[in-house]
């Protein structure tokens, strides 16, 4: 079993958990309709329709209302805390919930104490509180964009906004950023950085660079690096190691945005679509899909 965690950006949207699915346009869950849009409902989509793919059960999902004020996500870290010792799941991925440090040891403590520990993910607001707690390298996987590289590098920003200057977010300082996140241990023992051009890292430094097709109008399409998540979710649940999974997941993200032809008015949701044909062309062995699950 595996689960996706975080928020929806609807004041009055309730907890739910569950399992989810894909439907018309949208993520359902417990007769709830939500449409695929950025954020964790796009990273929801993506991890569906790559499980498809990979012939995987549904993912659970724990989703909660919050527009930004973190109401929604205190219930949201006290129900996890409350039920996810109970749980078997394989594979965590924490997604868009408002940092709080307090209540993420809480759900951190009780997901390494599981009869077996889950391999965690976590992007956005999770990663942030992660970071925020001194406990990044409990995690086995951190999703960031450049932007909240540099701030996993700055070692006294308590939060992105305060990420200090001189500590530029540039796509050719990933190296440096890299060796400075882990030299504070604020990195998880593998990242994935989403960007211009992807890199999978870890604290021996780049490992790969994924660069290949470019889709310049992705870059203005909300949710994409949500998705790119959402994939490298599945394919770890199925059974690849972290790094492998990481970079077959860059591949298959921008080949999706490449088959996609997207322009400044496609939908994240008309991204998510061409899911399956990408990574049709990532894992051409149609054995792929049994040996890794």
């Amino acid at each position: 079993m595996w689960a996706v965690v975080g928020t929806i950006p609807y004041s009055d949207f309730p907890l739910v958990a569950g399992e989810v699915s894909l439907k018309d346009s949208g993520i359902s869950i417990q007769g709830r309709q939500i449409p695929v849009i950025r954020g964790t409902p796009a990273m929801v989509a993506a991890a569906i329709k790559a499980g498809e793919f990979l012939n995987q059960p549904a993912p659970c999902a724990y989703l909660v209302g919050d527009i930004g004020l973190g109401v929604g996500s205190r219930r949201l870290y006290e129900y996890l805390a409350q039920h996810l010792g109970r749980s078997d799941l394989q594979t965590i991925t924490l997604h868009y919930l408002q940092p709080d440090v307090k209540r993420h040891n809480r759900v951190l403590s009780v997901m390494e104490e599981m009869a077996q520990r889950p391999i965690l993910i976590a992007d956005a607001g999770s990663m942030y509180a992660a970071k925020m707690s001194g406990r990044s390298s409990a995690y086995d996987l951190f999703t960031p964009d450049i932007g909240e590289l540099a701030f996993l590098a700055d070692e006294q920003a308590p939060h992105p906004l305060y990420t200090r200057g001189f500590i530029l977010h540039e796509e050719n300082r990933v190296p440096e950023l890299t060796a400075r996140s882990y030299a504070h241990k604020n990195a998880a023992r593998t990242l994935l950085v989403k960007g211009e051009r992807d890199y999978v890292a870890n604290q021996q430094g780049i490992q790969a660079t994924i660069d290949h097709p470019v889709e310049e109008s992705m870059e203005a399409i909300g949710g994409t690096g949500d998705t790119l998540t959402g994939i490298v979710t599945a394919l770890i649940n199925a059974g690849m190691g972290i790094s492998e999974a990481a970079i077959a997941a860059a591949r298959a993200n921008r080949l999706a945005g490449y088959y996609a032809k997207p322009t400044a008015a496609t939908q994240v949701r008309e991204i998510v679509s061409y899911i399956p044909k990408a990574l049709e062309d990532v894992f051409p062995d149609k054995n792929t899909r049994g040996m890794l699950s």
